[in-house]
């Protein structure tokens, strides 16, 4: 490690204001921000720990809406977003349980690794990523591998999840790493179904439209009979091919309807 500055604010205010200036950078769990740092790929000179303020933490339900803050614990949300089931199983299942109970649901949207979980969630579930400045829609949050929306010193203070009719997440698991090799949320509301992949693509968490028209119109596996993914743009590596990762998507995404019907 190198030196450095490490602030701990009490309120979303002081935070923004500790962001401010050259070489600072927010600190949720840490889970991907201190390996990065080990191996000298980010340098800031100032860390500034979100842990430690009450307002960014909790899970709350209301109205048919889950609110989870920015600096909640994967573990806090598998144990009290009951209302919203799908979401609660999805964050019991991220890594393992030193990650659940380190990693938050903030750091994981603001970082928006292509094969995290939380993205598909919030992209399938039509969330709002509320930040100090602004509320953003999960379709207009996203942007391609590792980019979101976020501006400089912008903190990611709550999510707000509208609870589906129904809903399931379907993973398979890169054993390595636990991250998804290919994730599948498919979420049903009475406007229609929304099905977001997390893992597949060059492009990052994105929404596969095809099918959601066909699951809208009829909303049972037997709708996605004939429906393929195309393998261009899929990530292919040492772990599976892009066609191979295609295919999952299908296979997860039929898997993921029964489940959840």
């Amino acid at each position: 490690m190198y030196e450095f500055e490490f602030e701990t604010p009490a309120t979303v205010a002081d935070a923004v204001a500790a962001l401010q200036g050259d070489e600072a950078q927010a600190l949720g769990g840490g889970q991907t921000l201190l390996p990065t740092m080990k191996q000298r790929l980010a340098s800031p000179s100032r860390l500034v720990s979100l842990s430690g303020i009450a307002e960014m933490s909790g899970v709350s339900a209301d109205a048919g809406t889950v609110s989870i803050g920015g600096a909640t614990t994967h573990g806090a949300v598998a144990a009290g977003a009951g209302a919203y089931p799908a979401l609660a199983d999805l964050a019991g299942h991220i890594g393992d349980p030193a990650v659940r109970n380190r990693g938050t649901i903030g750091g994981s949207l603001a970082n928006n690794d292509p094969s995290a979980d939380y993205p598909a969630a919030a992209l399938a579930s039509g969330a709002t990523i509320v930040t100090n400045a602004r509320e953003i829609a999960a379709d207009d949050f996203f942007d391609g591998m590792f980019g979101t929306a976020l501006n400089e010193g912008e903190i990611i203070t709550r999510v707000n999840f509208p609870v589906p009719e129904a809903a399931n997440y379907q993973k398979f698991l890169q054993p390595a790493s636990r991250f998804a090799l290919v994730g599948v949320f498919v979420a049903r509301t009475s406007d229609g179904v929304r099905v977001a992949v997390t893992g597949a693509s060059e492009t990052g968490v994105h929404r596969w439209s095809e099918a959601e028209a066909a699951l809208s119109a009829n909303f049972s596996a037997s709708a996605l009979e004939g429906l393929a993914v195309d393998a261009d743009g899929m990530i292919s590596d040492l772990h599976g091919s892009g066609a191979y990762r295609a295919h999952l998507v299908a296979v997860l995404t039929k898997r993921a309807v029964m489940a959840a019907g």
